[in-house]
């Protein structure tokens, strides 16, 4: 479907400390994303993105910036973003690299020639696809639906050198225990932690941001709260020599003056109140289309926290009710392209009440449809 292929390939992954084999995918099923799914005209439940547009004070504070797109980005520029970073976090600016979005960072990961990446799946699958598009063999750790998808530390292999979780994870919206994640730190490896939803979890609890941990890097991106995904905008955090490694394939001026002015106004003290307001806000809107989603026959809403939410349909039906939303106008995320997960998982992200009442109504009769 959506002419990703379906991968044939066998690896052996790390299943909760034992060993089992699961289906390596290739290149083009990791780089399939939720953006192929939602094209126009469709209700978008495929992309984590909150709103339509960013909010009107961000737009005016871009939009004064456009004067100054006839000069190269300056090193100034990118020293404010980086202040303002700091700042947000408790951290000193040079532990702070801006990214043209935390998607740029997972793309230099190669550049720091680990021996054995591991990725703890189902996860987000461009640090994979970056590491395995360089040549480099990636091994998983995959874990179980049976255990709510937790992370087991002892089953991440003595001997990787770098490892890529996310936290919260996508797609399974689970948040692990920061010590879980510490657990994973020690000379020698380099642990990246995938925080692109951490600013949507009320709090943010269990986040590693403000943490200086042996061969910690933390991603961080602006684009799903503050709805940037076409400017591309995020940050790394760690040890100013792991982040120069991590910078040396970059070209000269890698992020565009209105992505480090983004960074810069989204790292400002309001606007980081007015994420956490959002953040309650797709708390509470979650629960409730959880709840309402639950209720329909054959669905299994699986236990996540993240503004998106992971769902189980009736075995051998996932595909044939996708594709019946889509006639019905609804877009979905896929999950067959991330390992651990088959085609009668989708993701859903989290919307208001009345995008959400469509999609109830056209899933209910979707599931009706491919009973009969």
């Amino acid at each position: 479907m959506e002419g990703v292929p379906e991968p044939p390939e066998e690896i052996k992954a790390t299943v909760s400390g034992s060993r089992a084999i699961a289906a390596r995918p290739d290149l083009d099923t990791l780089r399939h994303h939720g953006d192929a799914e939602a094209t126009p005209g469709l209700v978008d439940f495929a992309v984590n993105v909150r709103g339509d547009a960013p909010p009107a004070w961000l737009r005016a504070r871009l939009a004064a910036a456009l004067d100054d797109l006839a000069r190269y980005p300056s090193t100034g520029h990118d020293r404010r973003a980086r202040e303002a970073v700091a700042r947000r976090h408790g951290r000193a600016p040079e532990e702070v690299l801006v990214l043209a979005g935390s998607a740029e960072g997972f793309a230099l990961l190669p550049g720091l020639a680990p021996r054995r990446p591991v990725v703890v799946h189902p996860g987000f699958t461009e640090p994979e696809a970056a590491l395995r598009g360089a040549g480099l063999a990636v091994d998983h750790v995959l874990t179980a639906e049976a255990d709510g998808h937790r992370l087991d530390p002892a089953a991440v292999p003595e001997e990787a050198d770098l490892v890529v979780v996310g936290n919260p994870t996508n797609p399974t919206g689970v948040l692990h225990p920061a010590a879980d994640l510490r657990a994973l730190a020690r000379p020698g490896r380099v642990l990246v932690v995938d925080e692109a939803f951490a600013d949507a979890v009320p709090g943010e609890p269990e986040s590693l941001a403000g943490e200086r941990l042996p061969g910690l890097l933390v991603m961080r991106s602006l684009t799903k709260t503050w709805a940037l995904a076409g400017l591309r905008a995020g940050y790394a955090l760690g040890d100013p020599a792991l982040l120069a490694r991590l910078a040396v394939p970059r070209p000269h001026w890698p992020v565009g003056t209105l992505g480090l002015e983004a960074v810069i106004a989204c790292s400002e003290p309001a606007a980081v109140a007015e994420a956490e307001r959002v953040a309650e806000e797709l708390a509470e809107q979650r629960r409730a289309q959880a709840a309402v989603l639950a209720d329909l026959p054959g669905v299994e809403v699986l236990p996540g926290v993240a503004p998106y939410l992971l769902l189980r349909l009736p075995a051998g039906r996932g595909a044939e009710v996708r594709e019946r939303l889509r006639h019905s106008g609804i877009a979905v995320r896929r999950c067959d392209t991330f390992p651990g997960l088959g085609p009668d998982h989708l993701r859903v992200a989290v919307r208001g009440p009345a995008r959400v009442a469509l999609l109830v109504e056209a899933l209910a009769a979707a599931l009706v449809g491919v009973a009969a």
